[in-house]
């Protein structure tokens, strides 16, 4: 039913690694400051907030936050 082809939007030719860049994505993406911490950050805020309002948008904030990881 379904086909799932995974392919980059653009394709890429890596000609040498770069090992510094490489761990300053790692950093960026699951570090202590990364997309997946920031998400969880937010989903445990979103328990303390008193009003329907703040619990939504920071429901949707971490759930825009899990999407980038």
């Amino acid at each position: 039913m379904f086909k799932y082809e995974k392919m980059l939007e653009y394709p890429i030719n890596v000609k040498k690694k770069d090992l510094r860049m490489a761990k300053l994505l790692n950093d960026q993406l699951g570090g202590a400051n990364g997309e997946l911490a920031a998400s969880l950050r937010y989903l445990c805020q979103r328990f303390t907030m008193p009003d329907g309002k703040g619990r939504a948008l920071l429901s949707d904030i971490a759930t825009e936050e899990l999407a980038h990881s």
